[in-house]
């Protein structure tokens, strides 16, 4: 570690040699060894007769930059052109050209580095320069990889930039936003691309391979909870129950459903491959065991004996007996080839959670809501020993590849490793805040992988008892987690009916704007469009930059989830309404509530000022909308029509209108909508006003006339207007076409997106060998060659 720090304090004192550059210089330099064609550009730059031809280059353009620019002395001009190529020959000898400063031992080191440069343009200019160099020199190509990834972390501003074909290595770019950026002739290998922005890109001729992708670890398709999943003994396919009462079969390298297996009546809680993988065994609510043909996708038997719901399977090693643990408190073993029972195993006090057998098969392990886990003699059916120290119910048993340890995770939110001969609890692993309803060690018996309700997956060194990384997805509740036989892929299934592969060596936390926790239900821009305001469920409301995506404030005193914000036309105010009943105004510079403004009978759903900042109109679940004088706090009147729950209160520009969308699926004189109306928002010239609604749909309506406005297929106007403005420029989409496009999205996790980046050709592969073009087109992503076609 010391070692790092130290290199990594080098690393700065070069970077911090350029602190007092003309930042306007990189980009002429980079002109200019453009247009020479100039490789070795170091001794280019060294070399005094180039210095002064560069010079004269320069002045020459000297129309384009700052006057103070032009008058600048023969002394700083080459002081500043020393000054970066000393900076360029340490950089390229560094560490920092030749390791991926992306990886998480050298997240610290990267969090040092950036306090000291985060404020500086000029080296954030060096950094960028440092980016383009990679499309002249194939030897500075991890340089200007680690480069972009500060530049990422440090949440610069990258959007409307060109980076055309430059070349990126090893490397994470998670969350990066190159909204409207022209990254055409790129070259990624072995990027991070997860949470990316790519909104409204050109991305002609790219060839991006080898990319990793948190995306492509969702496999969805079941439409209930995904309650446990099971890899096949060579890894290539996934099976998973789910609350859908259905069994799906899963191609790991392409992610494609390839099986769906129907047959049970209630829903799946547990499903295992026999280690030939020719069959697949599945429990059930519907208090039956069933066998599968894994090729043929028929049902093989149908195992009945439980009296109650059965919980868990589990196939021993040699495929010849199945286990299973029941709510009726009993296990059972079965003979496979004939489907019969052999042993009837009672003991347990309360239902069996969860039943595993040792590598040798000679022993089963249990686990209980009686709080014990209980060891089987699997040849005669008794019971060899019983293991207590869990002070809730024991909802996942697992043991080790070598048969001496057993993991067991509980409802008391603990894990414990306990020795099998001995009987004694060997350490018990602390970090999980809810139930641990998972536990599986990894095929070389090294690492633990648990999962739990806390919606975590955690990874533990066995032999230290340590926490080596915490998984945080776009999930909740995680039901299991599962290892490949590999061991280099960790599945996981949880409540939100997906189901998660992680790529246990390289897998990273996702990146995260510390915020709410709870879903957020409203936000709202102040006027001068550099806050971002949001109300949550979480009862709190927050003020996000919207250059850097940072938290500015938090305003806590709503009692319960807030619905809906407003900033007020000079931007000093901020309103807000909630499900408390209540309306709050705040001081946006002091953080202070200046009023609460009661009278609502029910839920608060919508907020607006009046473009004269004088009034405030409120929708509610009492049916009506009220009008309250900002300045005195006072209800000014009450607007009665609805017959139902108003969600949407909106002023016209002009201030004399103001409309309303309610749950009777109406806005007042415009009928059309066919589910509630959500929300209302007039045009800037106020003749103009859009609804959205329950119906999927949004709508135009001409106020002169009081008739929807019907839009002719426009989303293909504007899919071939973005092309032609794209080809015509060779750059990014012009200024008009970004309203299209969400060039920030503020959330608790990067989500990538791709809507209207125009593509042409190129390649987008992930380390799997997956073709990323679909996941693209999914998204939004406009395919040049397909309207070439049409």
């Amino acid at each position: 570690m010391d070692q790092t720090f130290q290199d990594q304090e080098a690393l700065a004192d070069i970077i911090t040699q350029v602190k007092d550059v003309d930042e306007q210089l990189f980009g002429v330099l980079l002109e200019i060894i453009r247009k020479e064609k100039v490789y070795d550009y170091i001794r280019y730059l060294l070399d005094n007769g180039i210095q002064k031809h560069l010079e004269e280059q320069i002045l020459q353009q000297r129309e384009n930059f700052k006057q103070a620019y032009n008058e600048m002395k023969l002394y700083d001009f080459r002081k500043n052109i020393q000054q970066i190529t000393d900076a360029l020959k340490k950089i390229k000898d560094h560490k920092f050209n030749k390791k991926d400063y992306s990886n998480e031992e050298n997240q610290e080191s990267i969090k040092d580095l950036i306090k000291r440069i985060r404020y500086n343009k000029k080296i954030i200019e060096f950094l960028y320069f440092l980016v383009q160099l990679t499309s002249l020199d194939n030897t500075l190509i991890q340089c200007g990889s680690n480069s972009l990834h500060i530049l990422v972390q440090m949440k610069v501003d990258m959007t409307n930039k060109n980076f055309e074909n430059i070349k990126m290595q090893n490397t994470s770019l998670v969350g990066a936003n190159f909204f409207r950026c022209n990254l055409s002739g790129s070259e990624f290998n072995n990027v991070n691309i997860s949470g990316m922005n790519l909104n409204g890109a050109l991305l002609l001729n790219c060839k991006w391979n080898n990319l990793r992708i948190h995306e492509l670890n969702q496999l969805k398709g079941h439409g209930g909870f995904v309650r446990s999943v099971c890899f096949s003994l060579d890894g290539n396919t996934l099976a998973s129950g789910s609350y859908d009462n259905s069994i799906r079969l899963w191609d790991i390298k392409t992610g494609q459903q390839k099986a769906k297996l129907d047959g049970h009546t209630n829903d799946i809680n547990s499903v295992c491959f026999s280690p030939d993988g020719i069959k697949l065994a599945s429990s059930s609510l519907d208090k039956f065991i069933r066998l599968w043909d894994v090729k043929t996708r028929k049902k093989m038997a149908k195992l009945i004996g439980h009296t109650n719901f059965v919980n868990s399977v589990c196939f021993s090693p040699d495929g010849n007996t199945l286990a299973s643990g029941s709510q009726d408190q009993s296990i059972r073993l079965w003979d496979v080839k004939t489907g019969q029972q052999k042993f009837k195993l009672d003991g347990h006090t309360s239902r069996v959670l969860s039943v595993c057998f040792s590598r040798d098969g000679n022993t089963l392990a249990s686990g209980s809501s009686d709080k014990s886990i209980r060891l089987w003699d699997v040849k005669t059916g008794q019971q060899k020993a019983q293991i207590d120290g869990h002070t809730s119910g024991v909802l996942s048993v697992c043991f080790s590849p070598d048969g001496n340890t057993l993991a067991s995770g509980s409802e008391n939110k603990s894990i414990c490793l306990w020795d099998v001969k001995t009987r004694q609890q060997k350490a018990k692993l602390g970090g999980h805040y809810q139930p641990v309803t998972s536990v599986c060690f990894s095929p070389d018996g090294n690492t633990l992988a648990s999962g739990s309700e806390d919606n975590s997956i955690r990874l533990w060194d066995v032999k230290k008892g340590l926490q080596n990384a915490k998984l945080d997805g776009d999930f909740h509740n995680v039901f299991q987690v599962c290892f490949s036989p590999d061991g280099h892929t960790l599945a996981s299934c949880s409540i939100d009916r997906s189901i998660h592969l992680w790529e246990v060596k390289t897998v990273q936390q996702k990146a995260q704007l510390g915020g709410h926790d709870e879903p957020v239900t409203s936000v709202c821009f102040s006027p001068d469009g550099n806050t971002l305001s949001s109300g949550s469920s979480d009862k709190s409301i927050r003020l996000w930059d919207v250059k850097t995506g940072q938290q500015k404030a938090q305003f806590d005193g709503h009692s319960d989830r807030i619905w809906s914000v407003c900033f007020s036309p000079d931007g000093n105010t901020l309103a807000s309404c909630s499900k408390d009943y209540s309306i709050r105004l705040w001081d946006v510079k002091t953080g202070q509530q200046k009023s609460k403004l009661d009278g609502h009978s029910k839920y608060v759903n919508s907020v607006c000022f009046s473009p004269d900042g004088n009034t405030l109109a409120s929708g509610s679940d009492d049916q009506s909308i009220r009008l309250w004088d900002v300045k005195t706090g006072q209800q000014q009147s009450k607007l009665d029509g609805h017959a139902n729950t108003v969600y949407s209160v909106c002023f016209s520009p002009d201030g004399n209108t103001l409309a309303s969308g309610s749950w009777d699926k109406s806005i007042p004189k415009l009928d059309g909508h066919d589910e509630p109306v959500t929300s209302v928002c007039f045009s800037l010239d106020g003749n103009t006003l859009a609804s959205g609604s329950w119906d999927k749909s949004i709508r135009l309506w001409d106020l002169k006339i009081g008739q929807e406005i019907k839009s002719l297929d426009k989303h293909n106007k504007d899919v071939l207007m973005q092309w032609k403005i794209s080809l015509k420029n060779n750059s990014p989409l012009s200024e008009d076409i970004s309203i299209y496009t969400t060039k920030l999205l503020i959330s608790q996790k990067a989500i990538f997106q791709a809507q209207g980046a125009l593509i042409l050709k190129g390649e987008f592969i992930n380390k799997s060998g997956i073709d990323l073009k679909k996941l693209l087109k999914q998204k939004g992503s406009c395919f040049l060659e397909s309207l070439q076609q049409n």
